[in-house]
């Protein structure tokens, strides 16, 4: 049975290290640990989360968006495990949106990232995939892959300016969406 992971924060030394490749997907323990990062991010109100955020240093997230109480307006999906994931290509127009991490809670940060991407990864059952994402799941699955590289979101904010508390943005943010 699936058991909710405890989830490492800022400052945890796992959230800095480039994790390892994921040699066989459909090892048993990649699957139990897959199961547990799904049952993590949905309690935790994710939109995503990757493998080092439970203190495992593997080349592995899930991109979970859904609308929840921390991002209101994310769109639906089912939930994606992508192990191994690799960038193909991104877009030269970035933008700038809102990102929280579960890792950092309390803080909400403006990151630039680009618009649109072309990913490869492999799924849950091993087989490999390849998607364009744009907008919200561009900016997810970026956002996941930098915890694969031991970045966290802050470190992508041009600004500390461009920070803002949770409570702050709840107010301002959402009373202006």
């Amino acid at each position: 049975m699936p058991i909710l992971r405890q989830i490492a924060q800022l400052g945890q030394p796992v959230l800095r290290e480039v994790a390892g490749q994921i040699a066989d997907p459909e090892n048993p323990a990649v699957q139990r640990l897959i199961a547990d990062m799904l049952v993590t991010v949905a309690d935790a109100n994710g939109v995503g989360i990757a493998a080092p955020q439970v203190y495992e240093p593997l080349s592995l997230f899930i991109v979970a968006s859904r609308p929840n109480p921390r991002y209101p307006h994310a769109p639906q999906m089912d939930p994606v495990a992508m192990i191994n994931p690799e960038i193909l290509w991104v877009s030269d127009e970035k933008e700038k949106g809102w990102e929280g991490c579960l890792s950092i809670p309390g803080l909400r940060g403006l990151v630039p990232r680009h618009k649109r991407i072309a990913v490869r990864y492999l799924n849950s059952a091993g087989e490999l995939r390849e998607e364009e994402y744009s907008d919200f799941l561009a900016r997810v699955f970026q956002h996941e892959f930098d915890h694969v590289q031991g970045m966290v979101f802050i470190d992508r904010v041009e600004s500390t300016l461009e920070l803002m508390t949770e409570k702050e943005y709840s107010r301002s943010v959402h009373s202006h969406a």
